[in-house]
This record gives structure tokens, sequence and C-alpha cells, in this order.
């Protein structure tokens, strides 16, 4: 596998019920030199942690918190969204969600392996998320285009890069109390959070 323009370490774990191994790495944003968890699922290489790089326009932090910039990093309009991930990464598509969730037995039960495990994050969760992926989503909440924030530890939301029509772009949504990842469109204006692929 050849990576380009950045440092990528690869370590290997065993993940239960899987036929094959996942590959866990770093990746190093040069623009600003953060450093980001990878992981490898099937045949896709995601960022395993939400984006946190200032773009020249329309980015958030939750409540506009500074505390809330580590964990789960900046809320971006799609517009914003679709510009932000660094070279030779890509926003995830509709179709990037739907390959993740097949290989993780499909999007009625998918959630439940991508999301965080435990209560650090997710407040009082009802199913019983493993996080056995790696993917390790969090429930970052979203601006809503008024300028309001909501349900921060409670809902992920997750841009696509697909366009439904000039006004409204796909999401990603999944809940604290459900299994499933759910797609489905919003306002463009809407802050939600980023998970850039690799090309």
């Amino acid at each position: 596998m050849k990576y380009k323009g950045f440092l990528m370490t690869i370590s290997f774990m065993t993940i239960a019920g899987y036929t094959s191994a996942q590959e866990t790495g770093t990746f190093t944003d040069t623009r600003d030199g953060k450093l980001y968890k990878t992981v490898s699922i099937g045949t896709q290489t995601w960022m395993a942690e939400n984006l946190a790089f200032k773009s020249s326009t329309g980015f958030y932090l939750y409540e506009n918190k500074e505390k809330n910039l580590k964990d789960f990093g900046y809320l971006y309009t799609w517009e914003a969204a679709t510009k932000v991930c660094p070279s030779g990464w890509h926003l995830s598509s509709q179709k990037d969600w739907e390959l993740l969730s097949v290989f993780l037995g499909g999007e009625a039960t998918a959630g439940d392996k991508i999301k965080e495990s435990g209560t650090v994050h997710w407040q009082n969760p009802v199913t019983q998320s493993t996080n056995e992926s790696g993917f390790t989503a969090l429930p970052g909440g979203y601006r809503n285009e008024d300028g309001h924030f909501y349900v921060l530890g409670y809902n992920g939301w997750w841009w696509c890069s697909d366009a439904k029509d000039q006004e409204k772009a796909y999401h990603v949504l999944i809940y604290g109390h459900t299994k499933d990842v759910a797609i489905s469109y919003i306002s463009k204006k809407n802050g939600f959070s980023v998970r850039c692929v690799q090309d």
C-alpha cells in the first residue's frame, strides 16, 4: 500500500468476527501539524477522528468552547466541508458510508460497531456499542443554520460529499440509542462533523 505526502505508521490488530486484520496508523496534516489516528476497514482507510482544521470560513466550535475541539473537532458548513480535507483525502461520500456499513454487517447494526464504547462521550447510550471497527464515532452534535448548537453527547452528524440540490446535501446521523447508520439530507448551512477518507 502506497501513501503520498504524509507519514503513516502502521500497526495491526485483529477484530473479532472479521476475516482480515485491521490496519491502524497515524496521519500528520502538514497544513497545521495536527496528528490524526487512522484505521483501514475493509478496502477503505478513514481518519479515526473528526477533522479539526481551521478552514478559511464555515467552521465552528460547539458552543464556541475551546474544550470541545480536542475530542469533537470542528463543525463545518457543507460548502466548507467539501474543501477542507487534506491532499490525498476526501470528504466521505454516501458510497463511502455504505461500503463501511456493508463491511460491518449492514446499516441496521453498523452503528454499534463504529461508535466509541462506554459513556466517556456518549450520554446514556441504550445500545451496546463496541467500536470493534476502530472508527470511534463520537457524538459531536451539530450547529443549526440559525447559529444554535444541539445534542452534544447524544448524536453524531457527519456531512457526505453528495448534494441533493442547490440548498440541501446528504449527511450521516448516528444516535446513541439506536444501532443503525442513517443517511438523510438537510440544509447545507448547518454545521456538522467531517470524516475524511483516503483517496
